[in-house]
């Protein structure tokens, strides 16, 4: 994670918060997988501002195009999916629908 520059890294987060909001719902614990990634990535006071609004409204689908995934964190960002999808210990049609869209495009 360390090797991502600062647009990955919201790029990232994006992406997280998206998944986040597949079931139409942000849990606690996934508010708290959301936290810890943003202390790993050590992001500044407005990155952190900007990744609270989208914990408080999704990103727009066009703002998480798997497109602008940068080829070497393909993997990073489906790792990151799958766990958010599955931090709650439920993972629900929409979330599974949404993982297997984003792994088919990436592949």
């Amino acid at each position: 994670m360390q090797k991502l520059k600062k647009g990955e890294r919201l790029l990232l987060l994006k992406f997280v918060c998206a998944f986040a909001w597949a079931d139409l719902e942000v849990k606690a614990s996934e508010r708290a997988l959301v936290k810890k990634l943003v202390s790993k990535l050590e992001l500044d006071a407005d990155e952190k501002k900007q990744v609270d609004q989208w914990l408080a409204k999704p990103p727009r689908p066009e703002e998480v195009d798997p497109n602008l995934i940068p080829r070497a964190h393909k993997k990073l960002f489906l790792d990151a999916a799958r766990q958010m999808i599955a931090v709650d210990g439920e993972i629900d049609d929409a979330e599974r629908e949404d993982l297997d869209l984003l792994e088919q495009l990436l592949a």
